[in-house]
């Protein structure tokens, strides 16, 4: 499954793409945090669960709930409630809101979207461009970005490949990688760029993207050389692969005389170059 945020108004909800079933999974805290405007979404969840399996007609519902990993708050892969859009819908319908409705249309949009992408991947590149044209990022840095997401695509057909199990093992390779050429993990670099649940690529510099780019260019080459099977192999071409951008962070670094890794995100995005 393919792990992706989708943003609710100014909302973030985690979603996971089933390929086989071609169909999206979503967060039902997530979901009910948007919707109840609670400050404990487990807490009204939680309750709201009870009630539906008490309810008899409601049995099915309860039973189409799926606990997937997902990436939490504090930067790990945790089991959550998540439920596919039809599920969703029938959920929304227990939840008094006056967004239930948005969210209604919001959800259909979505998997329409998705279909879309898969029919023709062009449109997911044009609905990224205008996304971030949108957001307010310069050309260039979008360019950039774009690039990005292809040469993580080409990684993540290696890990595939190769019997690297998505959700943990892809967020520990990457984290390897990451703290290869950065000296840091991905939480930690978080945390420098004062970020919660919000993309760290997206919140990259164009020159951290392009020594984030590099490391996984390394590794993808690496890995076709290679051809390593099972999650230690791969473990060691991402460390390796992270190690090549590495050094030339601190070429970089040792040649300008300032550090490549910032505090900059995207709430300062004049200054995301």
């Amino acid at each position: 499954m393919n792990q992706a945020l989708k943003l609710f108004e100014d909302k973030n909800v985690r979603a996971l793409w089933d390929e086989l079933a071609e169909k999206w999974y979503f967060s039902i805290i997530d979901v009910v945090g948007i919707l109840s405007e609670s400050s404990e979404p487990r807490r009204y969840w939680s309750d709201l669960k009870i009630k539906l399996r008490q309810e008899s007609g409601n049995t099915e519902l309860y039973d189409k709930i799926v606990q997937l990993k997902m990436l939490a708050p504090d930067g790990k892969m945790r089991e959550t409630d998540t439920a596919d859009i039809e599920t969703v819908f029938r959920i929304i319908q227990s939840i008094p809101s006056p967004k239930a409705e948005p969210f209604k249309l919001w959800l259909a949009q979505v998997g329409a979207e998705r279909l879309d992408e898969i029919a023709d991947p062009e449109i997911a590149i044009h609905r990224a461009l205008e996304y971030y044209r949108r957001l307010g990022y310069s050309e260039g840095w979008i360019v950039q970005r774009l690039k990005s997401i292809e040469i993580r695509k080409e990684l993540t057909n290696e890990w595939d490949r190769g019997g690297v199990r998505q959700g943990l093992e892809y967020a520990i390779l990457t984290d390897e990688m990451t703290n290869a050429w950065a000296g840091m993990n991905a939480r930690e670099y978080k945390k420098v760029k004062d970020l919660k649940k919000e993309s760290l690529r997206d919140n990259m510099t164009n020159a951290e993207l392009v020594l984030n780019m590099l490391a996984e260019l390394s590794t993808t080459e690496i890995a076709r050389t290679e051809k390593p099977i099972g999650f230690d192999k791969h473990l060691d071409a991402a460390q390796r692969g992270g190690a090549v951008a590495g050094l030339a962070r601190r070429r970089l670094e040792s040649e300008t005389g300032k550090s490549v890794i910032t505090g900059k995100n995207a709430k300062e995005l004049k200054r995301l170059k």
